[in-house]
């Protein structure tokens, strides 16, 4: 974590290391680039799609749950209020 005081009377935090490792972590068939957060058939379920294997359904949650961290602790704004 990086705490940028240099403008008097502002904090700046920043977690580029925190959230590049976390991106280097990403397989490559995770990887991807998208305009929104979020898509209409979000929380539609499709139960003839392929399910994650332990290791990567393991590893997805690890990823969510540093984002998680990262938006509370840190990006607040890209939180959806």
């Amino acid at each position: 974590m990086t705490i940028d005081y240099t403008n008097k009377g502002k904090v700046k935090i920043f977690m580029y290391e925190y959230i590049n490792k976390l991106l280097s972590k990403l397989p490559l068939d995770m990887d991807g680039v998208a305009r929104t957060p979020t898509v209409e058939h979000l929380f539609n379920v499709s139960y003839s799609a392929d399910m994650f294997d332990e290791d990567k359904a393991q590893l997805f949650d690890h990823i969510v749950a540093k984002l998680l961290y990262l938006s509370l602790r840190c990006q607040q704004d890209i939180q959806k209020q």
